[in-house]
């Protein structure tokens, strides 16, 4: 099992897409941003232009490639760089793509979710929640392997890996577009805060 590389970094999820709005889980299906999701991402990009200084400066931004984390992704990079940032490229990672969730997609969220965490149970043509803690904590590796901190663009699922993997109770929603601030401790146990 791979382990996260012992270093700061910042997550950020996707705005909101119409599936999102209507609990249908998404997984990879590649849904775009509503204009409730658009908003989101600009007001999360204007928090972290007025605060990323607070924690640690962003020196890149890592994104899943899906529409919903792309586009959330260069809406932050351009709130950053109106106010003083520099202008980011977002750099996308096949790793960060949100899980498969197979069968499920489209479909409202069910009673199988919790069991998909606990690993007892996975979606028909789907991904296991143990196969991605580990594509996610490799992905978010790569990251934190150059110099200084990286905003990580991602998705809702993967961040509840990232928490297993941080060794946090896993099964915690991120509401879209929160930026979270992820600190390794003395422990391994990591710390969490939300920038508001």
């Amino acid at each position: 099992m791979t382990d996260l590389i012992s270093r700061p970094y910042w997550y950020l999820r996707h705005g909101e897409t119409d599936w999102n709005a209507q609990g249908r889980s998404q997984g990879r299906t590649d849904i775009p941003l509503n204009a409730t999701g658009i908003a989101q991402a600009e007001a999360a990009g204007l928090l972290l232009a007025r605060h990323w200084r607070d924690h640690a400066p962003i020196v890149r931004i890592v994104s899943s490639p899906l529409v919903r984390a792309r586009r959330t992704a260069e809406i932050v990079a351009d709130q950053l760089a109106a106010h003083g940032a520099p202008r980011f490229e977002v750099a996308l990672d096949d790793g960060l793509k949100e899980v498969c969730f197979g069968d499920e997609e489209g479909k409202p969220m069910g009673t199988w979710y919790d069991s998909w965490i606990a690993g007892e149970y996975t979606p028909p043509n789907g991904e296991s929640f143990a196969d991605l803690r580990e594509r996610a904590v490799s992905a978010v590796n790569r990251a934190l392997e150059h110099e200084g901190v990286p905003l990580i663009v991602c998705h809702g699922a993967m961040f509840r890996a990232l928490r297993a993997a941080m060794h946090l109770k896993p099964n915690v929603r991120l509401p879209n577009a929160t930026p979270m601030w992820a600190e390794p401790g003395p422990t391994p146990v990591w710390s969490l805060s939300a920038l508001s």
